[in-house]
């Protein structure tokens, strides 16, 4: 098999003082100059970059990002730089902190028949954006579909995210997820947690799948992991990735119980608990006695309409009629109350924190 490189080519109008800027500014390694009484053409390695420094070429300057995991040891600390040909240097970090935005709180109500767009997004998958002002940032609620069922063209990947859920609404589909065993199907009312950075690959789904994402914060970052193979030979079921346990909660067999809203019960998906009170997920249902009025004090309230019908009251606010695939966000301190419940109204409710305060008000 032959070798095969690729370049970026790069202007210049004098290449003498382009060499001691690639060379000692940025540490590449000059491979190559010609011709010799009168250099017109460079190349430099390094970084995982091979440069073209040509003189009088056609192309713009450009911009070089050059990621380190100590960017304040590079370059002087510099983080940005311009090479005598123009071409700018932006120097940042490899690894960035997952930066968690503050919550900019909103009252949001968004209905399925308002016709949100559906935008094709990774793999193939349909995404429906269920809180369009995301909360300045804090966090990301995706409808999702997969309409024609079969294998899905996915490859071993993780998400930089602080919190992630998916839950199934419609359909199946089978993922692998590194150290916890063979496929995992996750059927209608089911859930996985996936922790921060947690490899996975989703494998096969049925026809029309349809899951309830949401992330926090609202743009992450998905990165492509080649070198890990799925399944993975060890099975750890108790293993922690940044402080948060797999889940993958099953509909079937829960146990139902009072819900902290009068009129409604529900069940425990235990990700509070696994993810150490990062987050709440329930799933609610019409139970006994009336529903009342009621603020809470969590900085991220997510309600989900699975089926059934029910009136959103607000404070100061015209009623909300929601029904399946509708969505809602209500703030804290808001007085709220989930009226006239269908009496096989389904909800899926997402807090952050998990732990929070509610009090009935009327």
């Amino acid at each position: 098999m032959s070798d095969t490189k690729a370049e970026i080519r790069l202007p210049t109008q004098e290449l003498r003082d382009d060499i001691p800027f690639f060379t000692k500014e940025l540490g590449m390694r000059l491979d190559m100059i010609y011709p010799a009484d009168d250099p017109r053409i460079a190349v430099f390695t390094g970084h995982g970059l091979r440069i073209r420094v040509e003189k009088d070429a056609p192309e713009q300057p450009g911009t070089i990002r050059i990621l380190t995991d100590n960017p304040d040891g590079f370059a002087d600390g510099k983080r940005a730089l311009t090479a005598p040909n123009g071409t700018r240097i932006e120097i940042d970090e490899l690894n960035p902190p997952l930066v968690m935005p503050e919550t900019v709180h909103s009252f949001v109500v968004r209905r399925l028949a308002d016709q949100a767009p559906w935008i094709i997004g990774r793999a193939g998958m349909h995404y429906r954006d269920l809180i369009p002002d995301r909360l300045g940032g804090a966090m990301i609620a995706s409808h999702i579909r997969i309409p024609d069922g079969g294998p899905v063209p996915d490859m071993v990947h993780y998400h930089k995210v602080g919190f992630q859920l998916i839950f199934c609404i419609h359909g199946w589909v089978d993922v692998l997820y590194e150290d916890q065993g063979g496929l995992l199907r996750l059927n209608a009312g089911d859930c996985f947690i996936q922790p921060p950075e947690i490899r996975h690959r989703v494998m096969e789904a049925s026809d029309d799948l349809q899951v309830i994402e949401i992330g926090v914060p609202a743009e992450h970052v998905t990165k492509i992991d080649h070198d890990m193979e799925l399944p993975t030979p060890n099975l750890r079921p108790d293993r922690e990735w940044q402080g948060q346990r797999f889940v993958h909660n099953l509909a079937e067999g829960a146990e139902w119980k009072p819900f902290r809203l009068p009129g409604y019960i529900s069940r425990d998906t235990t990700i509070a608990e696994n993810t150490k009170g990062m987050a709440g997920v329930q799933v609610i249902r019409r139970g006994k006695g009336e529903p009342a009025w009621t603020t809470h004090d969590v900085d991220i309230h997510f309600t989900f309409v699975m089926q059934g019908t029910v009136t959103l009251e607000g404070e100061g606010r015209e009623p909300y009629a929601m029904e399946a695939g509708d969505a809602c966000v209500i703030p804290p301190g808001m007085k709220t109350r989930f009226a006239n419940p269908s009496e096989d109204i389904e909800m899926l409710e997402v807090t952050l924190p998990g732990t929070f305060r509610t009090e009935i008000v009327g």
